[in-house]
């Protein structure tokens, strides 16, 4: 049986033969294989018979042969012609079913992706928003939960063999008992209102029980550990510092005067709330208007690191980020000057890019796509919130240093 057709000139890609006598005794008609490309001068026809091969000189456009009767699909691809105008059919009684076949179960893929992305993101936004209404124990422990998830991926990330490749990663039990103090990091946050003890107190022991463990300690292991607590566990504790910590009432706001009694009342819409909600919706607005930014008008690349990512999508992502902090400041009467909504928006863009590009280097070294695969069509937590990791201190510290008085 024939494998396939080559010629100095084309790639003819691959036969299906429809009769095929080994018998020289018995009689064959003749058929005629035909290259629709016109204008070859000499060519040369190599055929491949369960790796025996026959090359055939061919001075014209038309090849007769007696030996073995082929009907074949081929594909032309000169190298000198644009891939979109070098497929030829080699029979035109005949189509490329598979090529077919592929691009509709492509499409399908494609649209499958979008509709789990729309509803995995309408459910991932309600159930942020309505944790972040409610604040306090629910919040936080919701916090808690993505922190922990994200934990995991980030020392499963470390653990790729991208990465451990060219480093010794932690031990499974260090990675562990990292994920759960990071996790407890939000939570003793909204008790004490301040961890920087009990942070340093556990990077003491995390380090300890690396230097003691069995073997030969690498500082490659101590040093992606305290990364790990330090981005997976002490910088998410911020968002709760800015919602349950900033806890004086937003006297200005408009929508607090309506709030149902039973929900808390206009004491309910705090200084916290307000920046927390503003942030947040900034931080959608700057990933939302970058992709449709980049996707439209998209031409130089921002960084090696994350190479789909340009600078006309992060200059209209910076846009929609501002005026999306300048409306909502309108609408909740904080801040009240339009330079003080700017500055908050700027710096939210500032942090969401940062976060990304820094995840993004994490899952370049890793040699993966995604940090997990727990959310459909968006991949890991980690993909989610990378953009709001490092936000969070920029926005409670906006709030605490640059507008110390609430309010203004």
């Amino acid at each position: 049986m024939a494998s396939f057709v080559e010629t100095d000139r084309y790639n003819l890609i691959p036969l299906s033969v429809t009769s095929l006598c080994g018998c020289p005794c018995r009689p064959l008609s003749n058929k005629t294989l035909t290259l629709s490309r016109r204008g070859v001068p000499k060519l040369k026809l190599k055929l491949v018979f369960d790796g025996s091969e026959l090359v055939v000189p061919v001075r014209s456009a038309r090849i007769y042969i007696n030996r073995r009767v082929i009907t074949a699909v081929a594909r032309a691809e000169p190298e000198s012609l644009d891939e979109s105008n070098t497929k030829e059919e080699v029979d035109k009684g005949h189509i490329l079913p598979t090529v077919k076949a592929d691009a509709l179960s492509e499409q399908q893929h494609k649209s499958s992706q979008l509709r789990k992305r729309i509803v995995s993101g309408l459910g991932i936004g309600i159930s942020v928003g309505g944790a972040v209404l409610a604040g306090g124990w629910v919040f936080t422990v919701a916090l808690a939960a993505a922190v922990f998830l994200g934990a995991r991926e980030y020392f499963e990330l470390v653990r790729s063999r991208g990465i451990a490749a060219g480093m010794t990663p932690p031990p499974r039990y260090v990675s562990r008992v990292c994920s759960v103090i990071c996790a407890l990091m939000p939570i003793l946050t909204l008790y004490f209102g301040n961890i920087d003890i009990s942070v340093t107190s556990a990077a003491f022991v995390v380090a300890m029980s690396l230097l003691l463990q069995r073997g030969n300690p690498r500082f490659a292991q101590l040093s992606s550990t305290m990364f790990g607590l330090f981005y997976c566990g002490y910088l998410p504790c911020f968002w709760v510092k800015l919602r349950c910590g900033l806890a004086a009432p937003a006297l200005n706001t408009r929508l607090g005067a309506g709030w149902p009694f039973l929900l808390g009342g206009q004491a309910h819409w705090t200084v916290g709330l307000v920046a927390t909600l503003i942030s947040v919706s900034s931080i959608i607005a700057a990933d939302t208007y970058a992709f449709l930014g980049g996707k439209a008008i998209g031409r130089t690349p921002l960084t090696n690191i994350s190479p789909k990512k340009t600078w006309e999508g992060a200059i209209v992502g910076l846009g929609g980020c501002i005026a999306t902090s300048v409306v909502l400041s309108k609408i909740f009467s904080w801040p009240a000057s339009w330079l003080s909504a700017i500055a908050f928006g700027f710096l939210n863009f500032f942090g969401s890019v940062f976060g990304d590009l820094t995840e993004s280097m994490i899952k370049r070294d890793a040699g993966v796509k995604d940090s997990g695969s727990l959310i459909p069509g968006h991949g890991g937590i980690l993909d989610r919130v990378d953009s709001y990791i490092f936000t969070g201190a920029l926005a409670y510290s906006f709030v605490k240093i640059l507008l110390p008085v609430y309010g203004v």
